[in-house]
Parts: structure tokens; C-alpha cells; sequence
């Protein structure tokens, strides 16, 4: 008797639901797609209330586990089911598929809020239709209070990840990089890493599929700067039918394209010296996470979850040297990273009962050199993440 279809309970707004649900297409893994708060939804709450929900039937019309976060539910599906995985053989790439992923997931996504809630066209289509998920036959006054307040919440909620008319010319600059990247990109390739899909890819498609695809402003600079893109994100959406042949299909890392390298750039212009100062604000008690990026002050409120993702990513990296399985269900084989994508470590911590080096609270100059020090670190580590790399020839 074959294993119930698992389901994925989220919303066709969610750029994380489209994420998953494209990544179960692609691995061909059965499962039922629900609208979550829906009438059509009977799973039991999770431990966090987000979308998406990824639910696990006993066989017995109940549920025996679920679970939120998209990249963690990536990595149990490696673990679970055999056949077109999302993990490069070589750990190397691996990591560095795994860095892209949470730069798509916590960097692009700014750019997702930002214009879905910022200019008129968007807020409005926004507000017009979000409602309409959990039920399509919604009365019309019940739409239009839903309307206002949804309207109201996400507009209100824009400063928390850092759309402020402040943070705009970064945050819309990075987003027309990424599309002039990938716009080069894909003239020559039809994934990231080669001729297969990895976590980047569809970490990717979640966060740019409202942005080419929905939301009326950035759809317009989609289509002028990168149609090819526009495309693409349409490809990913269903990959069922992408023919895969074991585990072959990845670029070496030797040859990859100067456009993953643009890409590590991107992130490290941007992504890195937020994430670092994002912890310091973290460990220091700070309010306000307060960096620098391409000589423009940027603002907005420390994230919990940024700094679990950049410790997650310090782990991925030492993995590497230590022989210990990086982010999947690989081993690290070598060094060929060392040097190029290195982490600065925060203060380390001690294990329970360890007392034998006392931690203190640092100072406020331990913090700001700190800070520095880090994301100066860390921002020239994923430009030079391709240091090692011999890139193929960047002409068109």
C-alpha cells in the first residue's frame, strides 16, 4: 500500500507556497495542494502560523507531523524521497546553492514587499484579490472590509522588512541587478548551477513570480530589462515534465557561469552586510539594525530568524573543512572554498557545563568593530565566492 500524499496548505500569493509546491512538481512527490484557512483545510495547527504547511498523513485521516519554513522542509524531502534532487553532488556547490537560497529567500523578498505595498497599482490589485483566497465567494461587503484591512496591515507592516522611502533606491537597485543577471544569464543556461534545478532556483521563482508575473510596477521592469527571465519563472512553476538523468547535470564548479559569480556579488553587496549587522543588533539588544550598503545608510528592525539563518550558513561553511554534511545529505570533500566564501565567527558560546571561558557581553566598541570587521569579511567573501572558480567566457 503506497504512503498517503502529503499536503501543502498555502496561498497562490505566497511566494514560499508557489516555492515548495513547484519544488514537490519537480521531485514528482505526490501530494494535495489546499488553500490555507480555507474550507478546504484540515490540518492541525503548526508550531509557527505561516504559510506554507507541509503535512504528513498517518494513513488514519489525521495528521502525523507537520512543519513550516520552506528550506528546512526542502531538506527533509531529501531525506525522505530518492530521485531528482535538489542537492549538487559536489559540496562546494552545494553550499553555495544554499547561501543563493537564502539570499533569494530573506534579501529578494524585500523587493517582493516592497513593491506589492508601495505604489497604488500594486496595493490595490493586492487588496482586491488577496481576500478572495480563503474564499471565493466572499459577499461584497465582507470584500470590501477585507480589503481595507488587509490594505492597512501589510502597509503598515512595511518599515519591519525594510521598505522605507529611505531603504527604496536600495532596495529597488538590487532588484534590478538580480534581473539584469539572470536576464545574461539565462542567454546561456536554463538553471543557476546547470541543467537541472537546484534550491536557488526555486527559492528564485517564489520571490520573483509576484514581481514578473503579478504585481503590475515590477512587472514592467521585468518585461523591458529581462523578458528571458519573465519566461523562465513561468518554466519553473512546473518542472515535472524536466527530464533528469540520475545524478548528473551540475556545472562544475570550475566552469560555472561569471553570472553566479554577479550573483554572489548581489548578495554580498547587499544581503551580507545586512545579515552581519542584523546579528550584531541581535546580540547587542539593538532596536534598529543600522549598515551600510553601496554608500547608502540602511534601516530597519532586527529579524530572529536572519540570525538563525546566518549562523545556519557559518555551519554550512565550516562543515566544509570539518568533514561534517553540509546543508542536505552531502558530505564536504574538500577546500575549495576556504579563503574564498569565509565567515567571520561571532562570540563563541559556550556548550552547557562548558566554564572554562566566560562570555561576557561586549562592549559598544567591541560591537562596532565587530560589525566592520565581519561584514567586511563577509561582503568580500561572497564577491570573491568564485575566486577558485574558472569561469566559462562571459561573452554573450
Amino acid at each position: 500500500m503506497s504512503e498517503p500524499s502529503l499536503v501543502l496548505a498555502g496561498a497562490h500569493s505566497s511566494p514560499y507556497s508557489l516555492k515548495m509546491r513547484a519544488v514537490l512538481r519537480y521531485r514528482r512527490i505526490p501530494y494535495r495542494w489546499v488553500l490555507r484557512n480555507s474550507r478546504w483545510d484540515d490540518l492541525p495547527p503548526p508550531p509557527v502560523p505561516v504559510i506554507p504547511v507541509l503535512a504528513w498523513p498517518d494513513g488514519a485521516g489525521g495528521y502525523r507531523d507537520v512543519m513550516v519554513d520552506s528550506s528546512p522542509q526542502i531538506t527533509r524531502l531529501e531525506a525522505e524521497y530518492e530521485g531528482r534532487s535538489l542537492v549538487p553532488t559536489d559540496p562546494a556547490l552545494a553550499f553555495v546553492d544554499f547561501l543563493l537560497e537564502d539570499f533569494a529567500d530573506e534579501w529578494v523578498t524585500k523587493a517582493m514587499y516592497h513593491y506589492r505595498w508601495t505604489y497604488d497599482p500594486d496595493i490595490e490589485k493586492a487588496g482586491r484579490l488577496l481576500p478572495l483566497d480563503r474564499d471565493l465567494q466572499l459577499p461584497d461587503d465582507a470584500h470590501a472590509a477585507a480589503h481595507d484591512f488587509v490594505v492597512e496591515r501589510q502597509v503598515g507592516r512595511r518599515a519591519l522588512v525594510g521598505s522605507t522611502t529611505q531603504n527604496t533606491p536600495v532596495i529597488e537597485q538590487s532588484y534590478r541587478n538580480v534581473l539584469d543577471i539572470l536576464q545574461a544569464h539565462l542567454a546561456r543556461h536554463d538553471f543557476v548551477f546547470g541543467d537541472r534545478p537546484g534550491r536557488t532556483d526555486f527559492a528564485l521563482y517564489g520571490q520573483l513570480k509576484p514581481l514578473l508575473w503579478w504585481d503590475p510596477t515590477p512587472v514592467a521592469i521585468a518585461v523591458e530589462r529581462a523578458p528571458r527571465a519573465v519566461n523562465w519563472i513561468e518554466r519553473v512553476d512546473d518542472l515535472a515534465w524536466w527530464p533528469v538523468d540520475g545524478d548528473a547535470g551540475w556545472s562544475p564548479v570550475d566552469e560555472l557561469d561569471h553570472t553566479v559569480r554577479d550573483l554572489l556579488v548581489e548578495a554580498g553587496r547587499t544581503y551580507a552586510p545586512f545579515m552581519v549587522a542584523n546579528a550584531d543588533a541581535l546580540d547587542s539588544g539593538a532596536d534598529e539594525v543600522v549598515c551600510e550598503i553601496d554608500g547608502t545608510e540602511y534601516r530597519q528592525g532586527p529579524f530572529k530568524y536572519q540570525g538563525k539563518c546566518l549562523q545556519w550558513l557559518r555551519d554550512g561553511y565550516h562543515a566544509l573543512s570539518d568533514q561534517r554534511p553540509v546543508p542536505g545529505r552531502h558530505r564536504a570533500r574538500g577546500d575549495r572554498l576556504r579563503g574564498a566564501v569565509r565567515v567571520t565567527p561571532r562570540r563563541r558560546t559556550p556548550h552547557r557545563g562548558d566554564r572554562s571561558r566566560p562570555v561576557g557581553r561586549p562592549t559598544k566598541d567591541d560591537q562596532a568593530r565587530s560589525n566592520r570587521s565581519a561584514s567586511i569579511t563577509l561582503t568580500q567573501a561572497l564577491t570573491k565566492s568564485c575566486t577558485n572558480f574558472s569561469p566559462a567566457s562571459s561573452a554573450a
